[in-house]
């Protein structure tokens, strides 16, 4: 019998990678104008949270085939929460800091027109309602003082993607916090689950109580706040995408120790569902009535997304010595890449503006001249690739210079403290004996 438990998965790290570099593109291609002279690009980088709702099935497949391929845990339950939060912790508060120092920079230099909501305090109501469209600004928020330390709270403990109003701070990382929450329930939830007589049967079940959620809230017509937010990041209501990753491997497993593949043919047929449903789901998403986009971000893509992990999953390890040395690299920054673009953004664009405005009176300590010419200077999209490379650059750095560092003191900190304290030697022979 074939056995999966030193299996290297080389195209679920590409698959990790791409799925980051997607949303990258999502959050800040909508800054240029320019995009919308390119047919059909709106569109296709429109769908940012299935790339977010795939990351989530391949973190419970991958967590699986490492922590309880054979059905039980392979450590207690505590070490791994340590390792997950170790693997967390890192990028979330380095991100969150950077945000935090990027905003206020911004906010500093303040030019026109994003000075005035460039403040840590500025948040934006999420609702899906069409006055939201019309009018954003009845939506723009700038918090309290107690808002401000509630959502600080929150943020230190991971527990952002809570708050079903609004995203703070850095806003995605609202999906490390709902990793967080899955990492939590993962002990339990994942022995039960590889070890189900009928995997088929529940991932099944999973599909159907995750589609509930948005069926009761479009026939319900509750399109504001805070339906929207709970739907859109609430861990409770993102946990289906993780349980089914863990599905998906209990069946991809027992598939593989059979030894049976699917046909070339079969892998044809599931690729092609993924690409109609991706582009169907395009269309109705951005041209079709509001309420498709309740459908897609909460369940109805569940299967495409998991056909795509599938499918990465059968991939072969190549031949190529640079491919396998820069696929775990890639793979492993994909986490960071979620945390850091929306301060890498912030940093770019803001320093084109003051390049490609008045980069003389800048440097000669004009400060006037040199804020109304980065005002008037309109993002090229033309550049737009060298942000993506500098994302991509920074975060593999990030990852290897900052966050593996970080993450090897708090394991070395926090792990023998989970150890069983040593017992003292018994005395041979039988005198202390009661």
């Amino acid at each position: 019998m074939q056995t999966l438990d030193k299996h290297r998965f080389i195209g679920l790290e590409w698959l990790r990678f791409l799925m980051g570099f997607y949303v990258v593109v999502y959050h800040t291609i909508h800054f240029y104008p320019e995009r919308k002279t390119i047919p059909l690009l709106d569109e296709i980088t429109s769908m940012g949270f299935f790339a977010t709702s795939t990351f989530f099935v391949l973190s419970g497949f991958l967590l699986a085939h490492v922590y309880c391929g054979r059905g039980s845990l392979r450590e207690p339950a505590r070490s791994f929460w340590v390792k997950r939060f170790a693997n967390l912790y890192p990028i979330h508060i380095f991100a969150l800091l950077l945000a935090m120092a990027v905003v206020t920079w911004i906010g500093s230099l303040g030019i026109p027109p994003g000075a005035a909501t460039a403040s840590i305090r500025f948040v934006v109501f999420d609702t899906n309602e069409p006055l939201a469209r019309t009018n954003p600004e009845l939506f723009q928020h700038f918090m309290t003082n107690v808002e401000l330390a509630f959502n600080a709270v929150l943020q230190l403990f991971m527990l952002q993607a809570w708050n079903p109003y609004y995203l703070t701070f850095n806003a995605p990382l609202w999906s490390i916090s709902a990793l967080f929450f899955f990492y939590l329930t993962f002990p339990k939830l994942a022995p039960r689950l590889m070890t189900s007589e009928r995997p088929w049967q529940l991932l099944l079940l999973v599909w159907a109580l995750y589609l509930i959620p948005p069926l009761l809230v479009i026939a319900n017509q509750n399109y504001g706040m805070p339906f929207t937010g709970l739907l859109q990041r609430v861990p409770l209501f993102r946990l289906p995408e993780f349980l089914a990753g863990i599905l998906l491997y209990a069946i991809f497993r027992r598939q593989y120790e059979r030894g049976w593949a699917p046909s070339e043919r079969q892998r044809v047929l599931l690729a092609s569902y993924l690409v109609l449903s991706f582009a169907l789901g395009t269309a109705l998403f951005t041209h079709g009535p509001k309420f498709w986009y309740f459908l897609f971000h909460n369940g109805l893509f569940l299967p495409s997304q998991l056909i795509l992990v599938y499918l990465a999953a059968l991939a072969q390890e190549p031949a190529s010595e640079r491919i396998r040395h820069w696929s775990p690299r890639l793979g492993a920054a994909s986490l960071s890449m979620f945390a850091l673009h929306v301060p890498l953004s912030g940093i770019y664009m803001t320093l084109e503006q003051l390049i490609g405005g008045d980069l003389k009176a800048c440097l000669s300590g004009n400060r006037e001249v040199c804020i109304a010419a980065a005002g008037a200077y309109t993002n090229s999209i033309e550049w737009y690739w060298l942000f993506l490379l500098a994302v991509v650059v920074l975060c593999v750095l990030f990852q290897e210079r900052l966050v593996v560092p970080t993450r090897k003191r708090i394991l070395k900190v926090l792990l023998p403290r989970l150890a069983p304290p040593q017992q003292p030697p018994q005395a041979s022979g039988g005198s202390l004996r009661p």
